[in-house]
């Protein structure tokens, strides 16, 4: 099953007076994706990275970096994280207005279009954007900050998402308290890319010791 699964680490859980070292690190011990959280103190009440962040971290590594923009108004910033790098540009369902023109304008930068959604908002809103969208990234958590306790009552919404794109090769993300209690649950609900903050970054073990957890618990 673990072959199957791509592990996406957010640097949001890293020490980012050594962020190109954990990130060098991820990639080492097996990390798929880098997932990185912008968030503006609007839309959510934490401030962390823009695209001089995206842009260091893409000097560092050659893995696919799926940018969560957790801001109001992202339109205006889309090209700016292209330029720096980014492969997939994740918005926020809650906070676009135009959300088709979004996404077009993401796909028209040659970057990969996807979409977020709170615990709260239905997976059936997505239903008639479903074609334009490389994966969705499901909260398990009220997005803001990392750290926080999985939700369970999103379960059955992983498995929605994943029924709204049928036989096609796209990629259901979970985000938040994904670890090695969580991660089984998830993936029986039908996703395939985990993002894994504080699990794989903290003072307790290494990163590549995170990893292995991980992949103990999905190989149960």
């Amino acid at each position: 099953m673990i072959n199957t699964i791509k592990i996406a680490p957010s640097i949001l859980a890293a020490d980012f007076t050594r962020l190109g070292e954990h990130v060098r690190e991820a990639e080492q011990a097996g990390a798929d994706v880098i997932h990185i959280d912008v968030m503006d103190g609007r839309f959510v009440p934490n401030i962390t990275m823009g695209p001089l962040i995206v842009e260091a971290v893409r000097r560092v590594t050659s893995l696919p970096l799926d940018v969560h923009l957790m801001i109001v108004e992202p339109d205006h910033l889309l090209e700016a994280f292209v330029k720096a790098g980014a492969s997939r540009i994740s918005v926020h369902w809650e906070v676009c207005p135009n959300l088709h023109r979004t996404l077009q304008t993401i796909r028209a930068l040659g970057c990969e279009a996807g979409i977020a959604i709170n615990p709260h908002t239905p997976a059936l809103l997505l239903q008639e954007i479903i074609p334009m969208l490389s994966g969705v990234t499901v909260m398990t958590v009220n997005p803001g900050f990392g750290g926080q306790s999985f939700l369970p009552e999103t379960l059955p919404k992983i498995s929605a998402v994943r029924a709204l794109f049928g036989e096609r090769n796209a990629d259901v993300v979970v985000d938040g308290g994904i670890n090695e209690t969580t991660a089984a649950r998830v993936v029986a609900a039908g996703a395939n890319v985990l993002v894994v903050g504080s699990m794989l970054f903290n003072n307790s073990y290494s990163v590549h010791v995170g990893f292995e957890k991980l992949r103990v618990s999905l190989n149960k």
